[in-house]
């Protein structure tokens, strides 16, 4: 029976990353949570499960996952940055009340899969956002 660390160990590992007990947690936490989170997010939820983590590890870990192309680093408000799971091209939503982001794909069919290329210029990735309520915070004010 293959563990889901196990796999995830497979899946770095075939990127050219060695992988250590804490890489491999911090990968596990991030595709649990898919949640966008910043390198404080992560090392808040994992030093409670890994004691002896550094904040600088977590910071190496998510660099060196982003070079590998096995994340995506996010800069919606170029103060932080946020690390997305979902490498292929996508859109966020970010909820102006709960600060919550959410993937979004119907959006970016049109822009990625149709437009290679725009005005004689090359597409190579589309990056955008949308900004609003979201529909838990719209739904919680009735």
């Amino acid at each position: 029976m293959i563990t889901d660390l196990e796999h995830i160990k497979t899946t770095i590992e075939n990127k050219g990353v060695k992988a250590s007990y804490q890489r491999l947690k911090i990968m596990e936490y991030l595709l649990k949570t898919k949640n966008h989170p910043t390198v404080d997010n992560i090392y808040e939820v994992m030093v409670k499960e890994i004691p002896t983590l550094s904040k600088t590890t977590v910071y190496n870990t998510m660099n060196l996952f982003v070079e590998k192309n096995i994340i995506k680093a996010l800069s919606f408000t170029g103060v932080e940055t946020r690390y997305d799971i979902v490498t292929q091209s996508h859109h966020h939503f970010i909820c102006n009340q709960c600060h919550k982001i959410y993937d979004i794909n119907t959006a970016c069919s049109f822009m990625c899969d149709n437009h290679k290329i725009i005005n004689g210029n090359k597409i190579e990735e589309v990056i955008g956002y949308f900004k609003g309520i979201c529909k838990e915070c719209i739904n919680n004010k009735t």
